[in-house]
């Protein structure tokens, strides 16, 4: 009852590989019977023999993370691979810090809480880096006095 053979040749001939080799089990005795290449044709022929669909991978998992990583879920620190820098440059955390400190002080220029001279100075500080964000502007303008007087 031995048809590890049977099934190497049938692979062969259907160009899968041996796991995906199906043999029918109610005609077992007319499998072994056969020998020739030629024999195992024939019973492939007749439905004897068949090869089974290939195994995909399912895709499903994958979409349903991808939509709920655009929802913004499953993005926690514990999902994270790598440096944060990895994720985002410095030079983008830069741009969008500068961006962000530069149209605050413009908002405090055009409100006409800064003059133009303590507008400047500020712009000059922001652009080596000393500030972090917005309340780091409004803390240095409180500590430094430098809100215009009326």
């Amino acid at each position: 009852m031995n048809l590890r053979n049977k099934k190497r040749l049938a692979a062969k001939i259907l160009k899968v590989g041996k796991n995906r080799v199906w043999i029918d089990s109610e005609k077992i005795e007319d499998v072994e019977g056969v020998i020739t290449r030629e024999e195992i044709r024939k019973l492939i022929h007749e439905d004897v023999i068949r090869a089974l669909p290939k195994k995909g991978i399912s895709r499903a998992r994958a979409r349903n993370i991808h939509d709920k990583r655009k929802k913004g879920l499953k993005r926690g620190a514990g999902s994270r691979k790598g440096k944060k820098t990895a994720r985002s440059s410095k030079k983008t955390a830069w741009a969008n810090k500068i961006r962000a400190i530069r149209k605050h002080l413009k908002t405090l220029r055009t409100r006409r809480i800064l003059q133009k001279d303590a507008y400047r100075k500020l712009y000059v500080l922001a652009k080596s880096g000393v500030f972090s964000d917005n309340s780091d502007v409004d803390q240095y303008i409180e500590a430094h006095k430098l809100t215009r007087r009326r």
